[in-house]
């Protein structure tokens, strides 16, 4: 059968490459934002709003991704929707929770009296911090297959705790692109810890993946795969290394390679991302659902397929839009 001459075979596999390509780019953006979050305790007030600056005029455009990836999980694969909300209720609920709690705190923490400053940025670290803490509990119990006991929660929360550090290292990473003098001192010390996080958290899923699906330990570690996926993990590896090189020498006089830890970090994470999407396809449920058995009919999908063709383009735009413009580092922050 022709893969492209069968709308049900490729309108699926279509759709699914657009919601995987909107988580990574949701991780990648939102991820800073919500990592400067979790790092507000490790600042001086100064200091936060310095780091609120660099976030303020993308925070809200990142979360986009995140609304277009849920949507086209529900138009595109209403079965997996249900499957996948049903199991992660609780989660999805506490997330949505920190999201608001963080988006008003975000708001309210300048403009509010000094006495009352505190408590908004006590809010604004509480919501950032839920939210991290609830996607890597969800993306652990997704590992799992979605299923419910106490070994599945174990592991739930050690990736909730090693996706939060992750959040927090991609975070530190943006702030020394944005930042500089003493801010940026401490962003680097922050990324130096951080690091070591997000190799125990991309080593823990790496070893739980395989370990929970024979099918997943074939396409790893079967001949000829083994040597086909190889270079995933030998480049992640490499892409330490060469971070850990980076943040010893950082920062430097003229501030040259400012960029490389965060452009660095991004390929890291799209790395991580192409592994897992490996590994599931064509799950869209764990071991449960494929891409092309949840699928809506094609009919369906054809005609939500020409509107994506219009949305999509334009979200991309004005992200792309708003990170020209509000490029260079970040200055005082000013609501006037």
């Amino acid at each position: 059968m022709n893969l492209f001459g069968d709308p049900a075979q490729w309108l699926p596999l279509t759709f699914a490459a657009l919601m995987g390509l909107s988580i990574l780019i949701y991780v990648v953006l939102d991820g800073f934002d919500l990592g400067v979050g979790v790092l507000f305790p490790f600042a001086t007030d100064v200091e936060r709003d310095r780091m609120v600056a660099s976030i303020g005029p993308f925070w809200d455009a990142n979360e986009t991704w995140l609304v277009l990836a849920v949507g086209i999980l529900l138009v595109a694969f209403p079965a997996a929707h249900g499957a996948i909300l049903t199991a992660l209720y609780l989660p999805v609920a506490i997330m949505l929770i920190g999201l608001i709690l963080r988006g008003v705190a975000f708001e309210f923490r300048v403009k509010a009296p000094v006495p009352h400053k505190g408590r908004w940025n006590a809010a604004f670290w509480a919501g950032s911090l839920m939210t991290s803490l609830s996607q890597g509990w969800m993306l652990g119990l997704y590992i799992m297959g979605l299923q419910q006991t106490p070994a599945t929660w174990v592991f739930a929360a050690l990736t909730a705790l090693f996706l939060t550090v992750g959040y927090s290292f991609i975070g530190a990473t943006w702030l020394i692109l944005k930042t500089d003098g003493d801010l940026q001192r401490k962003a680097v010390a922050w990324a130096r810890g951080g690091i070591w996080g997000v190799v125990l958290g991309m080593g823990a899923i790496s070893l739980a993946s395989p370990l929970v699906s024979p099918r997943i330990w074939d396409k790893w570690l079967s001949v000829p795969e083994i040597f086909l996926l190889a270079p995933l993990p030998i480049m992640s590896g490499a892409l330490v290394v060469l971070l850990w090189l980076a943040l010893r020498r950082l920062p430097t006089s003229d501030d040259s390679w400012a960029w490389f830890p965060f452009v660095a970090t991004i390929a890291l994470f799209t790395l991580a991302f192409f592994g897992m999407a490996y590994s599931f396809y064509p799950y869209v449920v764990p071991e449960r659902l494929t891409i092309y058995e949840a699928a809506s009919a094609p009919e369906s999908l054809f005609i939500i397929l020409i509107g994506t063709c219009v949305v999509l383009p334009m979200i991309a735009g004005y992200t792309a839009l708003a990170y020209f413009i509000f490029r260079g580092k970040a200055t005082e922050l000013r609501y006037d």
